[in-house]
């Protein structure tokens, strides 16, 4: 109906299901857009689906919303599953770009664990048409090129390596001092020690629940001897049932305060290595959650550290400060180009050569 009345012109616009706000990779792009091109309007569509009848039928309403802005506009850039660019009919001319709101892949999503405990049924994927229309979907590195084609269920030439804009900013100098400023003014108990940042992946199902409460519970009782010497931070997710006392920060932003990272199958792995922060891995629970859910990579012979069902052990570990930074980065290497001097210019430029 739209694609009726209406006419594409000058017009990126952004969709995304992740947040009510856009996520720094929308910002950070969207500002570049503006600046080469100041000719383009950009429109920012973030809304996730609310709970409830009411939280779905608010949602409808802002599809309309999105069915305009896609009939009359040049490139969407998607950062999650969007229901109308799968589903509708769109002009011939729309580029459509996914930049997968990880930075890199760990476990398996969508095509790759269908009709799985924490997979889409494969009917339902079909029926909605699930990640279709896309023209390209931009991957951070090499080493996870096939992981992407298999959870998309796209050829590999559609994948294109470009990383996400979030890793410039984790590289400067100057991001890394404000947010630490400002970090700093709320938190000052965290200047005074190393800070020990815990970010474990969600846990969906119940048991597997129950097991991590337990699991972070044991983590704190073995970490008292070592309280005057380091703060330990814990930024579960919000559906986790734990409440870390750091709410007022995100898993992101804590990443600049912290000397060393504690997680599990979690994709903040990435970001950390880039920081290069030292990496340990907490895996309590790695028999049950991998035939539950299965991870893309070789994990035991890849991860760049050993991994620990036993949080003393893996405190002790990390007060003896002993560990091999450049196996670090060269895990890093294989699935994250997070060298490239212009990264969100480059997504820019991509843009404009492959748009109509």
């Amino acid at each position: 109906m739209f694609k009726i009345v209406t006419h594409p012109h000058k017009k990126i616009i952004f969709l995304s299901r992740q947040s009510n706000a856009p996520s720094i990779d929308i910002t950070m792009l969207s500002d570049k857009i503006k600046q080469l091109h100041p000719g383009y309007e950009v429109v920012i569509l973030c809304k996730k689906i609310g709970d409830g009848l009411s939280g779905k039928i608010a949602y409808c309403f802002h599809m309309l919303k999105q069915m305009y802005h896609l009939a009359s506009c040049e490139v969407v850039i998607l950062d999650s599953y969007a229901i109308l660019v799968s589903l509708l009919h769109h002009r011939s001319s729309l580029l459509v770009i996914q930049m997968w709101h990880s930075v890199g892949t760990m476990k398996k999503f969508a095509y790759s664990i269908l009709d799985k405990p924490e997979g889409s049924s494969s009917v339902i994927a079909n029926a909605m048409k699930m990640h279709h229309n896309y023209d390209y979907i931009l991957c951070a590195g090499e080493g996870y090129r096939d992981h992407l084609a298999e959870g998309f269920n796209y050829p590999t030439d559609k994948i294109k390596i470009l990383p996400l804009p979030r890793v410039e900013v984790l590289q400067s100098e100057a991001y890394s001092n404000s947010t630490k400023e400002v970090i700093y003014k709320i938190h000052p108990e965290l200047k005074d020690k190393k800070n020990i940042l815990y970010v474990p992946t969600f846990r969906k199902d119940k048991e597997e629940s129950d097991n991590f409460i337990k699991a972070v519970k044991n983590l704190e009782k073995s970490f008292v001897p070592y309280g005057n010497q380091y703060n330990l931070i814990i930024k579960a997710h919000p559906l986790s049932g734990f409440d870390g006392g750091y709410d007022d920060f995100s898993s992101f932003n804590m990443l600049f305060v912290a000397d060393y990272v504690i997680s599990d199958y979690s994709c903040i792995i990435y970001e950390a290595a880039i920081r290069h922060i030292p990496l340990f891995f907490y895996t309590y629970d790695y028999e049950s959650y991998i035939s539950k859910r299965d991870i893309y990579m070789d994990y035991k012979n890849e991860i760049p550290n050993k991994m620990f069902d036993n949080p003393s052990e893996l405190l002790a570990a990390i007060d003896t400060n002993k560990f091999d930074m450049a196996k670090q980065d060269a895990f890093l290497s294989k699935y994250v180009e997070y060298k490239r001097p212009h990264i969100t210019a480059d997504i820019v430029n991509f843009i404009w050569e492959h748009k109509n």
